[in-house]
Order: C-alpha cells, then structure tokens, then sequence
C-alpha cells in the first residue's frame, strides 16, 4: 500500500482495523513486567490507558487512543518529518475537533515533540491542511508498517508455531479486525518466543488482547 509524502488521510485504514493490527502485534510483546513500567521507561509496541504506542526510542514514536464511540487520534514523529522545522510554522490542529486530547497535544507541541495528528470520526480520517512546499509528516516511515496488512501478517506468521493445527495468521488477523480474536486460539498457535527472542508472557498476552478490546465477548479468564 502506498503512503504519499506528506501522508493523506485516505492513505489510512479504517481506524478500528488500524488499532486491531497494531493492537495484535502489541499484544505479542506484552510482560507483566512491562505492564508496571512507566511510558517513559518502556520501547516497542504496547497498549496502556492512554492507548496503542510504538516507540523505538531513536526515529519514532506514536500513540493511537479512542476518543469515544468511533472516534480516535493519531499523533507522534518520525525523523523524517519536516513539519517541526517548516517556516512558518504548521498548526496541526487546525480543523481537529473539539474532541481531541488537547492538553495532552498541546503539552507535546510545546516540547517539540509532534511531527503530525491525524484524526477519525463518521468512518474518515482528517489531518490539518498542509503547506505545498511540505516535503513529508513522517506517516509513512512512521506507520506504513500497521498500515500494510501484508507486513503485520508476515510478523505473525512468524510468530506461529507450524507444527500446530489451527487458524493461519490471516484468519486469527481478520478475527481480531473484527474484533472476535478467541486467546485461546491465538495462544495455541504461538511458538515460544517474542521477536525479542524473549519468552512468551501468555498471561499479558491475554491481558492486553482484553484491554485492547479486540476479543469479543471471551473471557480472558477462560484463556489460561
């Protein structure tokens, strides 16, 4: 899938299959030792009150969070944004709702932290509008990664045990786009490790598929 430079709000999933992707693959990462780490201390990709995050503590970080009944923000920075240094300065808030976390944008905007936010209502993304002369906002290098279903089942399917009866990477992907994902079914296909290398925490797992909303009516407690 192609992300233009600067990225377009048509360059993005529906935000629920969005969030179900990343929410996934977060999920595969999940620790109890992590679950009592502050943002601050933590990298990769995990789910947390505040929402969805990837942070490679370097090039870039980004937070998803819902913002109510279908409704969510998208904001963060990749190296290759330019927005923070174009002159005159861009006001990416400009047109956003009056929903959106502004204490929590505007606190980040006065520390130079946000190269871009998008945002999605009524089944559409938005953005501020863009100068002509903008080269980049950072959404492809940043998120094209979630954005691409091929690359999330690729990981997936990594993660899977072969010598395993059961779903394959796309159907327990699609169960948790629509939001139907069975723990158990994902647990009995997993192998053994993270991409870490790190040992599965299967009880975080299931504890951060829950949290994410991505499993239905199952119980997490019926899981382990």
């Amino acid at each position: 899938m192609t992300v233009h430079r600067p990225g377009l709000p048509e360059d993005l999933p529906p935000a629920e299959e969005l969030w179900a992707r990343w929410a996934l693959l977060a999920a595969l990462e999940a620790t109890t030792e992590d679950e009592e780490r502050p943002p601050r201390h933590r990298s990769g990709r995990w789910i947390d009150d505040q929402g969805l995050h990837w942070d490679d503590c370097g090039c870039t970080w980004w937070v998803m969070s819902k913002e109510g009944d279908g409704r969510f923000v998208l904001y963060g920075e990749d190296e290759a944004s330019d927005v923070k240094w174009y002159e005159p300065a861009i006001d990416v808030l400009a047109g956003g709702p009056d929903w959106l976390p502004y204490e929590e944008l505007r606190g980040r905007l006065e520390g130079r932290e946000i190269g871009c936010v998008y945002w999605y209502d009524n089944g559409a993304w938005a953005r501020a509008p863009y100068p002509d002369g903008l080269d980049d906002d950072g959404l492809d290098c940043g998120m094209s990664y979630f954005i691409d279903r091929t690359e999330v089942l690729g990981e997936l399917t990594d993660h899977l045990d072969d010598t395993v009866d059961g779903p394959g990477a796309d159907r327990l992907l699609a169960d948790a786009e629509a939001y139907r994902l069975e723990p158990r079914r994902l647990l009995e296909r997993l192998g053994q490790s993270n991409r870490y290398d790190d040992p599965l925490d299967r009880p975080a797992i299931v504890r951060a598929l829950a949290r994410a909303g991505v499993t239905g009516e199952f119980a997490a407690a019926d899981t382990l």
